[in-house]
């Protein structure tokens, strides 16, 4: 029999306290739902606007164990959550997405393996666990390529470019030898990405596809709708599809592309929860990524993904702080600008801060606004 719908009034668990459970909590709490962060800090971005905030190891698995006791689902709002963990939770709450999705996308071998296992597009790559397959690798793969470590890489952390053999063995060493992944180095035309939410009884549906550039390995802007040919939006959405239904997923995923100069779309990475390109479906959507994860978790219809108006989205990092407190008024002075910070007190350079989205009436017009903005915030920029 199949359960009933997790409707307003229950309490959502999320494991991780960071800005994409902040702006969950937000879509949820606007639902009527309640929220319970566990995460191994206090007074996190999303800990702020929980009804409770639980401060315990992720390898405490009694307290996960009572924190899933406490709550109708549970979800997570980052890839790096122990699997066991989610394991642990399993036993008290439906966890969604599921642990082996989980599983899956928190290692890039076991990510690639699946995926070109199901035939979907990706890089050719090899992964390496010995020096056997560093030189099997080498072999296989190439130069020039990229190495990545095979767990806890995100934002271009545990990466390298390599461009001959003696790169790719001198970067592994540099890496202590922990398994890796050595991905073909692909001329790309740009970096593309696609979110996309399927429910507890499979209905799928996806936004349009967001066009991405990065600064310093980090996502640096989002601009939607992208410049691309309608056959590749269609081919990246039937793409996506394909491996939410593959994943048995249930929440959202976000797909990542890079779209070749051929035309071609492989897939870079997966990441099956809420995701910074799409962050600008807040303001620009008629339902956001993070309502569409709490209806799709929570076994209600989905939310149409309508773009209300073309919008860009800029990222917010701790370097905007250097020069002291960002001028926050100059930025939203701006007609059409949307600020959004996400609680945090201690600005590092290359930390995500916030993110300013800003809507006109074509891409171009939106990413010069949304950059305009961010200029203005510095004081040494221009209004």
């Amino acid at each position: 029999m199949k359960a009933a719908p997790i409707l307003p009034g229950a309490t959502i668990g999320v494991l991780g306290g960071g800005q994409l459970g902040r702006m969950f909590a937000m879509a949820a709490r606007r639902l009527g739902y309640r929220i319970h962060v566990y995460s191994p800090e206090t007074d996190t971005p999303a800990g702020q606007l929980a009804d409770k905030e639980v401060a315990a190891p992720y390898h405490d698995l009694d307290r996960i164990g009572h924190f899933a006791r406490g709550v109708d689902v549970v979800t997570f709002e980052f890839e790096n959550v122990p699997a066991a963990t989610a394991d642990a939770a399993a036993a008290f709450a439906p966890v969604r997405p599921a642990g082996a999705v989980l599983h899956i996308a928190q290692q890039r071998a076991r990510e690639k393996a699946f995926l070109a296992e199901r035939g979907f597009p990706v890089t050719p790559f090899a992964s390496i666990r010995d020096e056997g397959d560093l030189e099997t690798a080498i072999r296989a793969v190439g130069t020039p390529a990229v190495l990545k470590t095979a767990s806890y890489g995100y934002d271009g952390k545990g990466q390298v470019k390599v461009t001959t053999p003696a790169n790719v063995r001198a970067a592994w060493t540099r890496m202590r030898r922990r398994e890796a992944v050595l991905e073909r180095f692909i001329p790309f035309e740009r970096e593309v990405s696609i979110i996309v939410g399927r429910g507890v009884g499979g209905w799928v549906v996806s936004f349009g596809l967001i066009e991405n550039t990065h600064a310093n390995h980090i996502l640096d802007t989002s601009l939607a709708p992208a410049g691309v040919r309608p056959a590749i939006e269609a081919r990246a959405a039937e793409i996506a599809h394909g491996v939410a239904e593959a994943l048995d997923l249930v929440g959202v995923l976000c797909v990542e592309f890079f779209l070749t100069t051929r035309g071609e779309l492989l897939i870079n990475e997966l990441a099956p929860r809420p995701h910074n390109s799409g962050h600008l479906t807040m303001d620009a959507s008629m339902t956001s990524q993070f309502e569409q994860h709490v209806r799709a978790i929570c076994d209600l219809p989905p939310g149409s993904t309508e773009l209300l108006r073309p919008a860009a989205m800029v990222n917010l990092l701790g370097d905007l702080w250097s020069v002291g407190e960002p001028d926050w008024a100059a930025a939203c002075a701006l007609p059409g600008v949307h600020l959004h910070l996400y609680g945090k007190t201690d600005a590092r350079p290359g930390r995500k801060m916030g993110h300013i989205t800003a809507l006109a009436k074509s891409p171009a017009d939106a990413s010069e606004l949304a950059l305009r903005a961010r200029r203005a915030l510095t004081r040494r920029g221009s209004a």
